[in-house]
């Protein structure tokens, strides 16, 4: 789940200092100088922002790369659950960019950043493996729509947050990451619908 944002004011030179960092929720932060007492990890420095660009160009680029291998899948197991699979790539793309070994700092892993119970949950042996993880994620975001029918938006919140936390707040509960992680997953999901027109 990676978004580019930008803080700080860059000078009219590309040759100024650029950091590139990963938050704790997943999303990328570009600065102009050095983040001093935070949980973001630097990912790269460099003298231009052009090289950044470049970066998250290239990493879209594989992640379209992994989506086509997987799609069959996806279109299949979510078809057995009666769900778009528009929407799984959505969370796919949004969780974790189609990276199959990516970990959060929370825990969350592989293609739909299962957590450990979670992924017991659906007996998923091997978190890592694409297809376990594919398969017990559809099944989660089967669960979440029986929990909240007629509303997709509780849904993607309750698979960011849980559904204790809609529930505890009727709604998508107030947390940036839920809030902003909501919104990536919807413009994505209409992207993919888009597409398979």
């Amino acid at each position: 789940m990676s978004v580019l944002l930008f803080t700080g004011l860059f000078s009219s030179s590309v040759q100024a200092r650029v950091f590139l960092y990963q938050m704790p929720d997943g999303s990328r932060l570009i600065s102009d100088h050095p983040l001093i007492n935070t949980e973001a990890k630097l990912v790269r420095r460099t003298k231009e922002l052009d090289n950044i660009g470049h970066y998250a160009a290239r990493r879209s680029l594989r992640a379209k790369r992994r989506m086509r291998l997987w799609s069959y899948f996806i279109f299949h197991e979510s078809q057995k659950q009666g769900i778009d699979d528009s929407l799984v790539k959505a969370v796919i793309y949004t969780e974790s960019y189609f990276n199959p070994n990516a970990t959060s700092h929370k825990g969350a892993s592989g293609l739909m950043q299962l957590m450990p119970a979670t992924a017991a949950k659906y007996g998923v042996s091997d978190i890592y493996n694409p297809k376990q993880n594919i398969v017990a994620g559809i099944k989660h975001l089967k669960y979440l729509m029986t929990l909240f029918p007629e509303n997709l938006k509780h849904v993607i919140a309750a698979y960011n947050a849980g559904e204790n936390a809609v529930n505890k707040y009727n709604g998508i509960p107030p947390y940036r990451e839920t809030q902003g992680y909501v919104k990536k997953v919807m413009k994505h999901f209409k992207r993919f619908q888009l597409a398979s027109r």
